[in-house]
């Protein structure tokens, strides 16, 4: 590893890109990975067909190149969202990360501030390096809540170009409040910041959780960020999407490659679309065993957070990571996310979460 550094090194790479590391988690081969959030359930066997069915009709025409403004899909994921959304409305890439991306690319970049409130997605200041934005944090409170006065503080402190609230959050997995998002955005008014409420969980949230997606009329500045990788089982797929003002996606179009989605991906992601219920019927299923997880880890008593996403964040351990090697030497991989005291786990299946449960009570 070490030998790698060196070698990377030598090579004239930007000075903001030195000493960093590339975003990933452990990838091991165990019966039961509960460590990266995915959706564990694999696609009902009628929309795999469909899947395929749709694929090997675009096959015939891959010599040729895919429809450059995904025109059906966005009809689609604008149907699919409504809130009176239209085809106008959308924009689509290669998962929410180069959706993110693209948007840094198009209103971030030097001279330019992006701000978070961390713990949250850890891929944030690393697509702000890549873009050569400067990152700027303001922390959370003791239970990893934000409030509107506290957001919109930073944002007048920070000047910040733009604000990534993610919601709800990873990997604490609560969702904030819509009085959060109003305040971002009235306090980003002097600095013209664009604001984005990164939803990439939204359909796992409790009933009443209030999406962005309700704000958006009347506020060109606002992005909400979504993703099929989680409810939608296609995180092999990589497609992400977001709805904002129709000049959103008119500055996107600017940055974007040519014929950034592939025919494929699109014909994929029409035919999931096609299929949502039998979809989100197993988002039912994933919410009941992160209820599960819940009340379970807090009889144990462990602190495990509210949790509006498909994974649950808890603390109270003297020892995370031997809880984590113990999981793992049983053949069950969670997520240790760095913060004192505190793991991560998917809601898998039934099974899984089972699984998870007594090795993790015999631990203990």
């Amino acid at each position: 590893m070490n030998d790698q550094l060196d070698l990377l090194n030598r090579l004239p790479l930007r000075n903001n890109l030195r000493g960093l590391t590339p975003y990933g988690a452990p990838q091991l081969d165990v019966p039961v990975l509960l460590n990266v959030n995915e959706n564990t359930h694999g696609l009902p066997h009628e929309v795999a067909d469909a899947i395929a069915a749709r694929v090997q009709s675009a096959v015939a025409g891959l010599n040729r190149y895919p429809d450059r403004e995904f025109t059906e899909l966005r009809e689609a994921l604008a149907k699919y969202l409504g809130h009176g959304l239209s085809a106008g409305n959308m924009w689509a890439a290669n998962g929410s990360n180069e959706v993110l991306q693209q948007i840094l690319q198009a209103f971030g970049g030097p001279g330019r501030r992006l701000l978070s409130f961390p713990p949250t997605y850890s891929m944030y200041p690393l697509l702000a390096s890549g873009t050569d934005t400067e990152y700027v944090t303001a922390r959370r409170g003791a239970d990893f809540g934000l409030t509107a006065g506290q957001a919109a503080k930073a944002v007048r402190d920070t000047a910040a170009n733009i604000v990534v609230l993610c919601s709800p959050n990873n990997p604490t997995g609560t969702a904030l409040g819509l009085d959060v998002v109003e305040a971002v955005y009235e306090a980003g008014e002097a600095s013209q910041a664009i604001v984005i409420v990164d939803e990439a969980y939204a359909e796992f949230a409790h009933v009443g959780t209030d999406s962005a997606l309700t704000l958006l009329p009347g506020r060109e500045r606002l992005i909400v960020s979504r993703t099929m990788s989680k409810a939608f089982a296609l995180a092999g797929a990589r497609v992400g999407y977001l709805a904002a003002a129709p000049q959103i996606a008119d500055a996107l179009r600017l940055v974007r490659l040519p014929y950034h989605l592939s025919a494929v991906t699109q014909a994929t992601a029409l035919a999931a679309l096609d299929h949502a219920d039998a979809l989100l019927a197993n988002v039912e299923e994933i919410k009941g065993q992160r209820d599960r997880i819940v009340s379970e880890l807090a009889s144990l008593g462990l602190q495990p957070a509210p949790s509006d996403s498909n994974f649950v964040f808890f603390g109270g351990l003297k020892d995370p990571h031997k809880v984590w090697q113990g999981l793992l030497d049983a053949g069950v991989l969670i997520r240790d996310v760095g913060i004192a005291g505190h793991l991560r786990v998917t809601a898998g299946t039934e099974a899984e979460t089972t699984a998870f449960l007594d090795r993790l009570r015999e631990l203990l």
